[in-house]
């Protein structure tokens, strides 16, 4: 059944790729429909705020229509439709953050954005964890890159990476993350508008658990003492706190028997994690390369690590010893405690200092802003110009 509806779409495929490309069709996605979120959402917020209403023909694919019905000023289409696959064969420009399938035949003159989902990522990827990938993802990343127009960089350590482990030896964009421009320039009201849609009081801090998705059926591990690490942090840090806690979304279903306690919300089901980054005031994670985007934010960050032997040798070698990440480290539970304790401002903003200068950051909030200009010109050439001065 699969081999025939992929025969089908093939087809299809073929037949709209016959059609003429639109030169300001911009078709975008996130992990795979699943979401309006991570780069391709703050390009698309860019434009929208930028450009001229009519400059742009922006068409989002996501696998529930509905659910995002609300998102203004972009076309939306249903994943796999065959007015999805219309609106992909006649686009000039294709984004996404995640590997594309056999499914994007990508035609002569499309040229293909690829953002990646991380600024810079602590665990292994692509060719350099290439035995510990599935051999059918590790064939589809090589064909993806093949398609690739444009790779986006967040630093000179992710340039290497990519230049290595990529199986790609196209351009390599080196002006930072589109979805990093968010946190570098914080929006006043966010905070309230957050804590008002979570039915949160606004004199309220927030601390944000993100821990990354294990490949084991061991649920405990996610677990950490919620009303401890609240109490300490109040006593610490001085006013009133609540724990969000946001588990990969393959835990959803599972989320309320992990997540438990008094000021303590599973946060899960919440679509744009950079929303909830902006608005935290501290962060704890573990192998996530959320820990490399709230840097940005210069807020405390601790990672709790309990499983780091057996997560390092069994899962995903590490670009980093997480020892000499500027984050700090705790390896049980009363650890973290102590760490959060003896949290001391000044060391962390000079080792955060010291590890940007070592990954050689490109992030100055201008990212999306570097990348619509280049959008803009591989569409039009010089013969129309941005008409909005603000891009």
């Amino acid at each position: 059944m699969e081999k025939l509806k992929k025969i089908i779409s093939l087809f299809i495929i073929h037949l709209f790729n016959c059609f003429p490309i639109k030169n300001n069709k911009i078709f975008m996605t996130s992990y795979y429909g699943s979401q309006y979120g991570c780069n391709p959402k703050y390009i698309t917020e860019y434009i929208i705020r930028n450009m001229p209403e009519d400059h742009f023909d922006i068409v989002w694919a996501f696998n529930d229509v509905i659910q995002h019905k609300h998102i203004p000023y972009i076309r939306k289409v249903k994943n796999m439709s065959l007015k999805y696959f219309y609106e992909l064969c006649t686009s000039k420009i294709v984004i996404t953050n995640f590997r594309t399938t056999d499914l994007f035949v990508k035609r002569k003159n499309q040229y293909y954005i690829q953002t990646w989902h991380s600024s810079l990522r602590l665990k292994q990827i692509e060719k350099d964890a290439e035995d510990k990938l599935p051999k059918s993802y590790v064939e589809m990343a090589k064909k993806d890159s093949k398609k690739c127009d444009l790779l986006l960089s967040g630093c000179k350590f992710s340039t290497d990476i990519f230049k290595r482990s990529f199986w790609y030896d196209g351009e390599i964009y080196e002006h930072g993350t589109p979805r990093n421009d968010f946190l570098l320039n914080q929006k006043v009201n966010l905070k309230r508008n957050v804590l008002n849609l979570l039915n949160i009081p606004s004199d309220y801090k927030i601390i944000l658990y993100a821990p990354t998705f294990r490949n084991h059926k061991d649920h405990t591990i996610y677990e950490l003492e919620f009303e401890k690490i609240i109490r300490t942090v109040e006593n610490t840090f001085g006013g009133k706190w609540i724990c969000l806690v946001k588990l990969h979304p393959h835990l959803l279903s599972l989320s309320n028997n992990i997540i438990r306690g008094k000021d303590v919300l599973d946060v899960t089901n919440y679509d744009d994690i950079q929303e909830l980054l902006s608005v935290s005031d501290i962060l704890i994670s573990d192998y996530s390369s959320l820990m490399f985007d709230f840097a940005m934010t210069r807020k405390p960050c601790f990672l709790y690590v309990p499983d780091y032997e057996e997560y390092t040798s069994k899962d995903r070698n590490l670009y980093f010893n997480v020892l000499e990440l500027p984050f700090k480290v705790a390896m049980n539970k009363e650890e973290l405690l102590h760490k959060i304790i003896h949290f001391e401002s000044n060391t962390y903003s000079k080792d955060l200092d010291q590890f940007f200068f070592k990954i050689g950051s490109y992030e100055d909030g201008k990212a999306s802003e570097y990348l619509v200009r280049r959008i803009n010109n591989i569409c039009f050439g010089e013969s129309r110009e941005i008409m909005n001065e603000a891009v």
